[in-house]
């Protein structure tokens, strides 16, 4: 092998994404309050940032008239304007906000100053939110702790069951053996007192907590005063996977009980509770904030909103506009200005590009949905993101980032944006049909079928078939495993006579 240095020259084309555009798609992405704290850690970190505050007539303050709005009309040229070279000096921008009108204060000392009142009113808000939080959930471990500390028992004991009760999963299961609890080489008497201690657990309320199994966990929560209390510790302990497959006749030949004993104590048993510990857990719903505002018109139609009312107007600091100015400023104090302007208008405009393509890709999607929001779910048209992307004029990753964790608010309820995609298949009409009618047709036939012969997949097949709808058997069983429903053998009512 020979090697040699030496000069090269090769032409090659490759794609650079300007900072400004990088930046413009990661705002376009961002829901309603991760943009809030974006525009909040910028004002943080650029002093030449402010908040533009709107007075009751829509005029921002400071202003004779509102602030001129970017042209909507032609997305394709406001995302050429990100293309930018990052090296020019942006003389243009900079003479264009030094001839902006010179009405804002000054000074941060010429500026309104809040009266007292307001003060004290923002203080009473807070007063009231803070105590208006909810408090801290009881959890599984504190509702036992408390339990046992109302217990009389040995020491050694005691720090055991607490052991225990530390190591419980979120649905009160014991997961862990109680070998793996104890030190290593531990002796048969502590081994047996880890065991009296698991005992003491699984005393407790809700009954079942401690089981080790689904098994135990049922048989700890029976008592000897149930209905059918002797035929369920049978089933429980010897028939619990036969049940789940439905398999009656094997467990009346195995037993002795008749079809209709084993379906009485079948009803008992779903009476116990498979997850004592989950009635602990700190159910977190997230709180969604609309991005999008569907609204009627007089004549109709449907026309979106963007959600921006919480999301502040931002301007640059006409004080430091000034001070570019001020012979007495230093260069570097200049170039860190002219530095901090770009970075303010970049993110000025990048916000004003998201409010722009977020509408016009949301009324796009309203446009061809609007069955769905008019007659309900079941009329769902079929749709890609390449579709809206081809309507609006844009790439479809643009599409896929603006509705990227949106959600917008419709007479129907509040639905996430990619809730109006949903892909089909034809009909032997040659009408596109989505997945989500063939869905609510296999429910409906499913929820008619005579339940001592229930259909077979191959069966349901041949009934969306007479539907109009071809859909492969392996695309049934997907769908009905999906929607949680179980096979026919296990839909099967032996109690009736096929």
């Amino acid at each position: 092998m020979r090697l040699s240095l030496g000069l090269e020259q090769k032409l090659v084309q490759k794609q650079v994404l300007a900072p400004r555009m990088i930046q413009s798609m990661e705002i376009l992405q961002l829901p309603v309050m991760a943009l809030q704290e974006k525009i909040e850690q910028e004002m943080n970190e650029n002093p030449l940032l402010e908040i533009q505050e709107v007075e009751p007539d829509g005029i921002p303050d400071g202003m004779d008239e509102p602030a001129e709005k970017s042209d909507p009309d032609s997305l394709a040229d406001t995302e050429k304007e990100f293309v930018v070279d990052d090296n020019k000096d942006n003389a243009d921008d900079f003479e264009r906000l030094l001839d902006l009108d010179n009405e804002y204060p000054d000074t941060f000392e010429d500026r309104p100053q809040r009266s007292l009142n307001q003060m004290e009113d923002d203080a009473n808000r807070k007063h009231d939110a803070l105590a208006n939080v909810a408090s801290r959930v009881e959890t599984l471990q504190d509702h036992l702790d408390t339990q046992l500390g109302e217990l009389n028992i040995e020491p050694e004991l005691l720090d055991l069951a607490m052991r225990i009760i530390s190591s419980l999963d979120s649905n009160g299961y014991l997961t862990t053996s109680l070998e793996d609890l104890l030190p290593p080489d531990s002796s048969e008497e502590l081994l047996a007192h880890a065991r009296e201690a698991l005992a003491i657990v699984q005393s407790l309320e809700p009954a079942g907590v401690g089981a080790r199994d689904l098994r135990e966990c049922l048989l700890l929560q029976l008592e000897p005063a149930q209905p059918y209390y002797d035929e369920l510790r049978t089933l429980i302990s010897n028939h619990l996977e036969d049940l789940c497959e439905n398999r009656l006749p094997l467990i009346q030949k195995k037993t002795g009980y008749t079809i209709q004993l084993i379906q009485d104590a079948w009803s008992e048993l779903r009476k116990l509770n498979p997850k004592p510990g989950a009635a602990y857990k700190e159910d977190f719903i997230p709180n969604v904030t609309p991005d999008l505002t569907l609204e009627i018109s007089d004549d109709g139609e449907y026309g979106v909103k963007t959600e921006d009312g919480e999301v502040p107007q931002l301007r640059i600091s006409n004080y430091y506009r000034k001070r570019l100015m001020d012979p007495t400023a230093t260069a570097e104090e200049k170039e860190f200005i002219k530095r901090k302007i770009n970075a303010a208008q970049w993110l000025i405009d990048s916000i004003n590009q998201r409010k722009n393509t977020l509408a016009r890709v949301a009324q796009a999607i309203v446009d061809h949905q609007h069955d769905f929001i008019e007659k309900g779910p079941e009329f769902i048209e079929p749709l890609k993101m390449q579709q809206i992307a081809d309507k609006v004029g844009v790439h479809v990753t643009t599409v896929s980032r603006a509705v990227d964790d949106k959600w917008i608010q419709t007479p129907r309820g509040i639905f996430p944006l990619k809730r109006f995609f949903a892909g089909g298949t034809t009909n032997e009409a040659g009408d596109e049909v989505t997945w989500d009618a063939i869905r609510l047709k296999l429910q409906e036939i499913i929820d008619s079928e005579d339940k001592a012969k229930p259909h077979s997949d191959d069966e349901l097949v041949t009934l969306l078939k007479n539907e109009g709808l071809n859909v492969a058997r392996r695309t049934v069983t997907k769908y009905r495993k999906k929607m949680g429903i179980p096979s026919s053998r296990q839909r099967r009512d032996w109690s009736k006579k096929g």
